[in-house]
């Protein structure tokens, strides 16, 4: 099953149960979808790499949203993100913890025989696809600086 048939089940679900936040963030997954498959140029069925890279998109863009009204004091405003990222991030892969990325990162560092910050960028871009939707793109910069002093 594909992921935009697990979104229309889990609309219903929400629908059903009347919950307007999963709803919320549902509508905007199947449309993000929907705007993905309509661009110019785009073929319509997305690929598993595509569709995950929306979703990670999406869950970034309500947790700095959340971010930014906590910075604010608006709690109320901030919360509603925060469940509407934890309803989308059911639809991505389990993420890895930290210990795991380093993992993944310092075994590229050493096959692609990386010294230095030169090397950032091919290191970033080996392990970004690598682990796609299992981490998040900050966390794979941080290591990868850390590992690459």
């Amino acid at each position: 099953m594909g992921l935009q048939d697990e979104i229309m089940i889990a609309m219903k679900t929400a629908m059903k149960a009347k919950d307007q936040v999963a709803l919320t963030a549902l509508r905007a997954v199947k449309s993000a979808i929907l705007l993905a498959q309509t661009e110019s140029g785009a073929k319509s069925d997305l690929t598993e790499e595509q569709e995950l890279k929306i979703l990670q998109k999406l869950v970034k863009q309500r947790k700095d949203s959340a971010a930014i009204f906590e910075e604010q004091d608006r709690k109320d405003l901030a919360e509603p993100e925060l469940s509407e990222a934890e309803v989308i991030e059911q639809f991505l892969p389990e993420a890895l913890s930290e210990e795991e990325i380093e993992k993944v990162v310092v075994t590229t560092i050493e096959s692609i025989g990386a010294s230095g910050m030169k090397d950032m960028g091919k290191v970033m871009g080996i392990v970004s696809k690598e682990l796609a939707g299992q981490a998040d793109g900050k966390t794979i910069s941080t290591l990868v600086k850390k590992n690459l002093m």
